[in-house]
Formats: C-alpha cells, structure tokens, sequence
C-alpha cells in the first residue's frame, strides 16, 4: 500500500510530489509506512540470531572433541642411566599397572633418537645387548607393576652409544598415549 500526501503542506518542502511521501517523512516528524526504526530492528534481530547459530555450531564442535574414554594409565616411573655399561634402567614408582604388550618405548641420546629402539617386551635384538630384565624381557609376567624394574643394555652398535655425562631420553607410550617422558643424565 502506498500512502501519497496530496495536501503539499504536510510534507517536507524537499518532497516531490510525484514521489511517495512515506519515503521522506511529513515535517513535523512523524513518518508514514514503516521508516527506518522496523529496518534497525530486523537488522538487530538477524545479528543476534547469526550469533547465537555460530556460537552453537563452535559449542558443538568443541563438544565433539572431547572424548569420554580414559588417557592411558597413569602411574610415575623413575629413570637411572649407568654410562659405562649402557644400561638404561626404569623403575614403576607408583601408579596402574602397565600392559608391556601394549607399551613402546623411543630412546634419545643427547637428543638424537637411537637407530635401533627396543620391542619391548623381547629376548635379543638389534642394538642391545643380551636380553632386557624385569617386564621388558618376553620371558616375564607382561604386566608392569608398582615397585618392578625394567632395564635394557644399548650395544656399542647402536648408534648414537651411551656414555657416562649424556642426556638419556626416554618416552613411555602405551595404545598411542603418552605416558611418561623421562630424562637424566648418564652416570
């Protein structure tokens, strides 16, 4: 519907008359239609609502992230290296049992990953000399408990070899969860 002002005194001396008056308003204030308030408001409105749907859809997938299944297990492991013999022995302090089957086990030396990392649990591999001890050797109980110890011995040819004042490096991961990152330096 158009409303047009026939009456030239009650619009704005700008109006043209051939125009619609409800798009300039009369002169003393008032409009006809809707003016520019029901614009404002729609506007406002549809600025809350893209809000409100995008602050949803980060909700959501924050949400999806999250994961209701345990990390791993939790326990604490004390590291000591001997640097003349290349032993490298971990101690379970405290804490869950740990699966040996389902661990592994990356060695570092002064930063630098050795070439051949140990297949926990095994009896003789490359780079190591003999077969580990405690839960790391195929021949024990695969489970790793509070207050067991487990060591291997790194061979003169794994590279790079362990020698008494380096950095030892040892990263414990069971089923993909890192569990442990230890560090010491060689005695």
């Amino acid at each position: 519907m158009s409303l047009r002002s026939s009456d030239p005194s009650t619009c704005d001396q700008n109006c043209d008359h051939r125009s619609d008056c409800a798009s300039k308003g009369s002169a003393d204030g008032t409009t006809f239609g809707f003016g520019t308030r029901a614009v404002s408001r729609l506007v406002g409105v549809l600025a809350l609502l893209a809000i409100t749907v995008l602050l949803a859809t980060m909700v959501a997938v924050g949400a999806s992230t999250w994961s209701l299944e345990a990390g791993g297990p939790t326990a604490a492991f004390d590291l000591t290296v001997d640097g003349e013999e290349s032993t490298i022995a971990i101690d379970h302090i405290e804490g869950d049992e740990i699966d040996v089957a389902e661990l592994s086990i990356r060695i570092t030396v002064d930063g630098e990953e050795l070439t051949d990392q140990p297949p926990v649990p095994f009896v003789g591999a490359d780079g190591f000399d003999g077969s580990p001890t405690g839960p790391f050797n195929a021949e024990s109980d695969s489970e790793w408990r509070t207050g067991e110890r487990a060591s291997v011995t790194v061979a003169e040819t794994n590279d790079p070899t362990v020698e008494s004042g380096d950095t030892v490096g040892v990263t414990l991961v069971v089923n993909g969860t890192r569990i442990a990152t230890l560090e010491t330096t060689a005695t």
